[in-house]
C-alpha cells in the first residue's frame, strides 16, 4: 500500500506503508536516545572537545563512500558554506550536549533535544518569513515553559540549570541548521552533504581536541561509548534518517522526535541508575506535547 508526501525539496515522495517503517523509526529513536547515554559515559574521561572530534571524524568516515561517489556535486566555492553549516548543525551542538553530559543526567539532554522542532519553526518565522500561526505560537510557549521547569528543578539534590541552558542552546542551533540545510543544501545528495559537514567540523575541531586531549588513561567503557557515538549514533543513524526521509517524507520521519527522550531517560535509568524525577516527566510532557501540537498545526 502506498501514498505520497512531500520531501525537503518540495518534490513528491512515494510512501511505502510496510513493516519496515515503524521498526526503523523505533530503532532510530533508540539509537539517538542511546547517544545521550554514551555521552554521559564518555564525556567526563575525554572532555567535550576530544569526544566530539572523535564522534565527528568517525561519522564522516561512515559517510565518506557516499561523499566520494557524489564528489562531482561539490564545487570549491561551496566548501566554506558547508563548513559553517557543519559548525552550526553538528560541531557546536555536539559540544554543548557533551558539556551538559558532564554535569547532568543523560535524560536532561535528551529532553532538551526535543525542542529542535520548535526552534526550527521559530527560526523559520523570525528570519525566513514563514507563517507560524496561533497554535504553533502557543506550542512554542508551552515548550519553553517545559524548559524553564526543567532548568529550575534539581536532580539528586543538584541543580541542572546550566546543563538545561546548554541543551536548549544546542537545540536552537539544530533549528538554525535545519533551516540552513533546507535552503542551501537541498540540491546536494543528502548522505554526501552530511559527510561533508561532519568532515569539515572534525577538521575545524581537531586543534582543540589535540590541545585538550586528556592526560589520564581513558577507560575501555569510555572508548567504546565514543566509538558508538561516532559510528552508530552519527554515521549509521544519519544514513537511516535520510533513508526514511526519502521513503516516507520529513513530516512522518519527525515522529522520531518523540522517541529520543523516552529512550534516553530509559537507558540512563536502566544502565546508570539515574533517577527519573517528576520535574523531568512534567517538562518532558510539556515539550513533547508542544512538539505534537506544532507538527499538527504545520500539517494543516
Amino acid at each position: 500500500m502506498e501514498s505520497t508526501t512531500m520531501a525537503l525539496d518540495g518534490k513528491p515522495v512515494t510512501t511505502a506503508r510496510d513493516w519496515r517503517t515503524p521498526l526503523e523509526l523505533l530503532l532510530l529513536g533508540a539509537i539517538w536516545g542511546g547517544s545521550f547515554l554514551f555521552m554521559r559515559i564518555a564525556a567526563q574521561p575525554f572532555g567535550a572537545f576530544a569526544l566530539v572530534d572523535i564522534r565527528l571524524a568517525l561519522g564522516a568516515l561512515v559517510m565518506l563512500p557516499f561523499l566520494w561517489r557524489d564528489r562531482a556535486s561539490f564545487n570549491r566555492g561551496i566548501w566554506p558554506k558547508l563548513a559553517l553549516i557543519g559548525l552550526i548543525n553538528s560541531a557546536i551542538p555536539f559540544l554543548l550536549f557533551a558539556w551538559a553530559a558532564q554535569r547532568a543526567p543523560a535524560a536532561i539532554g535528551a529532553i532538551c533535544n526535543a525542542m529542535t522542532v520548535l526552534f526550527a519553526a521559530l527560526v523559520a518565522f523570525l528570519f525566513f518569513g514563514e507563517k507560524i500561526g496561533v497554535r504553533r505560537a502557543l506550542a512554542l510557549l508551552a515548550g519553553f515553559a517545559g524548559v524553564v521547569l526543567l532548568a529550575t528543578s534539581k536532580v539528586a539534590g543538584l541543580s541542572v540549570g546550566w546543563a538545561v541552558v546548554a541543551g536548549a542552546m544546542a537545540a536552537l542551533l539544530y533549528g538554525v541548521g535545519l533551516n540552513l540545510v533546507r535552503r542551501h543544501m537541498a540540491h546536494l545528495p543528502p548522505a554526501a552533504s552530511a559527510g561533508s559537514t561532519l568532515g569539515c567540523s572534525a577538521l575545524l575541531l581537531a586543534p582543540f581536541a589535540i590541545a585538550y586531549w586528556p592526560t589520564a588513561a581513558i577507560p575501555t567503557a569510555a572508548w567504546s561509548s565514543a566509538i558508538a557515538l561516532g559510528v552508530l549514533c552519527t554515521g549509521f543513524a544519519f544514513l537511516m534518517y535520510y533513508r526514511l526521509i526519502q521513503r516516507i517524507g520529513p513530516t512522518r520521519t519527525a515522529v522520531v522526535t518523540y522517541l529520543v527522550p523516552l529512550f534516553g531517560a530509559a537507558f540512563a535509568w536502566l544502565f546508570l541508575g539515574e533517577p527519573i524525577t517528576p520535574s523531568m516527566i512534567g517538562a518532558g510532557l510539556l515539550i513533547l506535547g508542544s512538539v505534537a501540537v506544532s507538527q499538527r498545526a504545520a500539517k494543516k
